[in-house]
């Protein structure tokens, strides 16, 4: 009889590619990685893993295994999202990712509704950028994740999951006081051509559609300084250190010496949900998105 927790390992070993990348999908020590496997290969009689340089890689055993495993663990997903529907009852543990300004502007509201409304749902969540939300959900390590793309570049889900919208986030640019264009209704992003531009880290999703934003207008972006943090970049904008992007979502309030003006362009962020469709009639991720939903009514109307 294989062993479930054995063949999860196995799974997040073929998922991660490494001993430690399973250990911390799992919230495991690499040694209980290490013992579940050498279990899993005396179940089977096989050797699953071989040394690979400093690391391991799956034999054709170990492959031939994992590609079930995934299945197995599919279905029984499928059958516990099954169960708990018949059951009807929101409890267990839930757990969710959001990029960091849907942390900061969606989580406090959501969770603490959540928490009211179904004190036996015990629910977990930590910051991650969309891409790692998204991948997050996929591997099975979230059950949810909040996830964004811009009005001009969509971001790509994959097959097997469900979204649902949370809201449509307006960004402005963000000013020094100041600033020449300060105090205008609207600007066009033209004008910022000779600005400094304060964005996000190099490869993030939003720093790429700022630069690919600017260059398809025939900007070629001056980058001044880089911060992950939106009030961090708005503290460089107070400095006068450069101009920002400035999402409504998570930016209150906004430090002394700084002012938004709209663009002409009307910039918005897709601010949704996403899940596993093997999971979409458990009772918990229903709950979920319909706390983030509202909390994202509120933030729209706030």
């Amino acid at each position: 009889m294989l062993n479930l927790e054995r063949l999860r390992t196995l799974d997040a070993l073929a998922r991660h590619g490494s001993v430690s990348g399973a250990a911390e999908g799992l919230h495991i020590t690499t040694s209980a990685v290490s013992q579940q496997m050498s279990k899993l290969e005396r179940e089977v009689g096989q050797q699953l893993l071989a040394r690979n340089g400093r690391g391991v890689r799956l034999t054709d055993a170990g492959r031939l295994l994992a590609e079930h495993a995934a299945r197995i663990l599919s279905q029984v997903a499928l059958a516990q999202s099954e169960l708990e529907a018949h059951r009807g009852q929101v409890v267990g543990e839930l757990r969710l990712s959001a990029f960091p300004t849907a942390a900061r502007g969606l989580f406090p509201t959501a969770l603490s509704a959540l928490r009211a409304a179904h004190p036996a749902l015990r629910v977990r969540s930590c910051e991650l950028e969309p891409e790692r939300g998204i991948a997050g959900v996929v591997r099975g390590d979230l059950d949810l994740a909040v996830v964004l793309d811009w009005y001009n570049k969509p971001l790509p889900v994959p097959d097997g999951l469900v979204k649902a919208p949370v809201l449509d986030d307006p960004a402005d640019v963000a000013l020094p006081a100041g600033h020449r264009l300060a105090g205008r209704a609207e600007a066009d992003l033209a004008e910022f051509a000779e600005d400094e531009w304060i964005t996000w880290g190099e490869g993030e999703f939003c720093h790429e559609w700022l630069v690919f934003t600017l260059r398809s207008k025939g900007i070629e972006p001056i980058i001044g300084h880089r911060a992950a943090e939106t009030h961090t970049q708005l503290a460089l904008v107070a400095a006068g250190l450069g101009v920002c992007i400035a999402p409504l979502l998570g930016r209150h309030p906004l430090p002394d010496g700084v002012v938004t003006v709209p663009l002409k362009q009307r910039v918005r962020r897709h601010v949704y949900v996403v899940w596993r469709a093997d999971a979409d009639r458990r009772p918990s991720i229903r709950a979920a998105v319909q706390a983030l939903r509202e909390a994202g009514e509120r933030v729209g109307t706030g």
